[in-house]
């Protein structure tokens, strides 16, 4: 990208004009943070498992589901075992409401600013359904020819940092969903195996594991640390067993 030319004036920063998408960001985003108690939960789980069978379906001329891919499915289906976490808040009500389907924003970057993809009752979709939907709607985000309904709504959001090198981050809720999932990237880390907490492990029996963290931002209205926590467990459950996901 080329830097703008200098102002004529001899100021030392220039003006950048915010786009409409850019300012409806920066105002929901703002009264997010000041309105909605955010609570936050952090865990970690093995890619191993899916790297594995990335690997495999590779060697058998199959297109395998991407990484993003195997988090939509596993957050859609911990939803389905916890809808506690499957909610909005109602302001008007001041009340949450449990959702029905689970209906997954994704963030996409855009020119414009980061906008949310819907994919739509994630939990009846195959991983393959879940990859050519992702596809499309984040290709027309970035041409900007979503439908408002494409993008407007959603139960539960996802925004994955992992493909810029990030390891872990903190995600703003987009009220009115109670919670969104903040992904970083895979790393390789020297781990004990399962064992009891209170085992004592030599080095040597150290393996290495890819790990990957993410953390979920939640409601405090509506989505407590208990629910959060049966959440994020059922989640990282079911990122190391892909095979339950097919």
């Amino acid at each position: 990208v080329t830097p703008p030319p200098p102002p004529a004036d001899g100021r030392g920063y220039t003006d950048l004009p915010l786009s409409t998408m850019r300012k409806v960001i920066a105002s929901r985003l703002t009264q997010s943070k000041q309105e909605v108690p955010h609570a936050y939960s952090s865990i970690s789980c093995s890619l191993d498992n899916i790297l594995a069978l990335r690997k495999a379906m590779k060697a058998q001329d199959k297109k395998p589901p991407s990484l993003n891919d195997f988090v939509i499915k596993a957050s859609a289906l911990a939803l389905r075992e916890v809808p506690e976490a499957n909610c909005i808040w109602d302001e008007k009500a001041a009340t949450p409401i449990l959702m029905d389907d689970v209906d997954v924003s994704v963030a996409v970057a855009t020119p414009d600013g980061l906008i949310t993809p819907i994919i739509k009752a994630a939990h009846h979709l195959r991983l393959n359904e879940i990859s050519t939907t992702m596809k499309d709607l984040a290709g027309r985000a970035r041409d900007k020819k979503l439908l408002p309904e494409e993008f407007q709504g959603g139960t539960f959001t996802i925004s994955n940092l992992g493909m810029f090198g990030i390891t872990e981050f903190s995600a703003v809720i987009n009220p009115p969903q109670a919670c969104i999932l903040a992904v970083g990237g895979g790393s390789e880390q020297m781990v004990a195996p399962a064992s009891s907490v209170d085992d004592y492990v030599e080095p040597e029996a150290m393996v290495k594991t890819t790990m990957m963290t993410v953390r979920l931002s939640s409601d405090e209205r509506c989505v407590d640390q208990a629910v959060a926590s049966r959440f994020l467990a059922a989640f990282r459950a079911f990122m190391e067993d892909p095979l339950s996901m097919l």
